[in-house]
C-alpha cells in the first residue's frame, strides 16, 4: 500500500478536488482537466479491448496521478458482487463520471445492456472514449440528462426499452440530495420488480441522510437493505457506506 492511500489528505490532486467541488456541482468535473487527462492515460496505457486492464489502469491514474470521482477498486468489489447477483439482463446507473463503474457493471454481466445517466456532455464524451478503448461501447449507452427535467430523460429510457419490470439492477452514483427523489422517479414509472437490485454509493461521505433513512423506514416492508462498510475510493482513512437493496415490491 503507497503512502497516497495511507495519507491520502497530503495529495495536491485531493486538496485540488476539494478546492474544485463546486466547479464538480455545476459541471461535474473537477476543473483541472483530470478527466480528460484520465482518458488520454488509458489510452495511451491500457491494452485496448481488455477490459481488466482499462480499469486496472483507471485505478492506476487516481492512486498515482490524480484522484477520481469514481467507485474505485475497494467499493468497487462491493458492486461486482451486486451485479452478479442480480444477473441483470438490463441495469441502469445514475452518474457516468468517466465510465468507470458501469464497465465493472458491464463485465460482471457480460449478456447486460447497461444504460447511464449522465448530466454533463463533456464527461459522457470522456466515457464513451473509454467504453470504446475497451470494446464496450456496444453494450454500454450513456444519455446525457437527469432524471429531473421534467421527464425528458426518463421518456429517452423509455424509448430505449425500459418498459414495466424490465430494470433487474440500478446503481446510484450521482448527486447524493437526488438519491432518493431519483429512485422514486423509477419506483414510479414501474420499472424494478421484485428482485431487482440497488446499489448506492457515498451514503456516509459525502452522505445521502435522506436516503439511507428512506431505506432503513421501508426495511422489509418495500426493501431489504444491506449495509457494507467499507473506505472513501482510494485510500484507508475515510470510512464510507455502500447500499445493498433488494426490492421487495409494493405491501399488499
Amino acid at each position: 500500500m503507497s503512502w497516497k492511500q495511507r495519507l491520502p489528505f497530503l495529495r495536491w490532486s485531493l486538496v485540488r478536488m476539494a478546492l474544485g467541488m463546486p466547479e464538480f456541482i455545476r459541471t461535474g468535473q473537477i476543473g483541472d482537466g483530470r478527466e480528460e487527462a484520465a482518458a488520454a492515460y488509458v489510452e495511451a496505457h491500457a491494452r485496448g479491448g481488455d477490459v481488466d486492464h482499462v480499469l486496472e489502469t483507471i485505478d492506476e491514474f487516481a492512486r498515482e496521478q490524480s484522484m477520481l470521482m469514481n467507485i474505485g477498486d475497494e467499493k468497487g468489489i462491493i458492486l461486482d458482487a451486486a451485479v452478479r447477483r442480480a444477473a441483470p439482463a438490463q441495469a441502469l446507473e445514475l452518474g457516468t463520471y468517466c465510465g468507470y463503474s458501469a464497465m465493472r457493471i458491464a463485465r460482471a454481466a457480460p449478456t447486460a445492456r447497461v444504460y447511464s445517466v449522465e448530466f454533463s456532455a463533456a464527461n459522457a464524451a470522456i466515457a464513451r472514449r473509454i467504453w470504446a478503448h475497451a470494446d464496450l461501447d456496444d453494450r454500454i449507452t450513456c444519455v446525457v440528462g437527469t432524471l429531473t427535467d421534467g421527464g425528458k430523460t426518463l421518456d429517452a429510457l423509455d424509448a430505449l426499452g425500459f418498459t414495466a419490470g424490465s430494470l433487474d439492477f440500478l446503481f446510484i452514483d450521482h448527486e447524493k440530495s437526488a438519491y432518493l427523489t431519483d429512485l422514486e422517479s423509477i419506483l414510479d414509472r414501474g420499472w424494478l420488480h421484485p428482485g431487482s437490485v440497488v446499489v448506492a454509493d457515498n451514503i456516509r461521505i459525502p452522505g445521502a441522510p435522506r436516503y439511507r433513512a428512506y431505506m432503513e423506514e421501508e426495511q422489509d416492508k418495500r426493501w431489504h437493505t444491506v449495509e457494507h462498510k467499507t473506505h472513501v475510493e482510494y485510500q484507508t482513512l475515510l470510512p464510507d457506506l455502500v447500499l445493498e437493496s433488494d426490492y421487495l415490491g409494493e405491501p399488499t
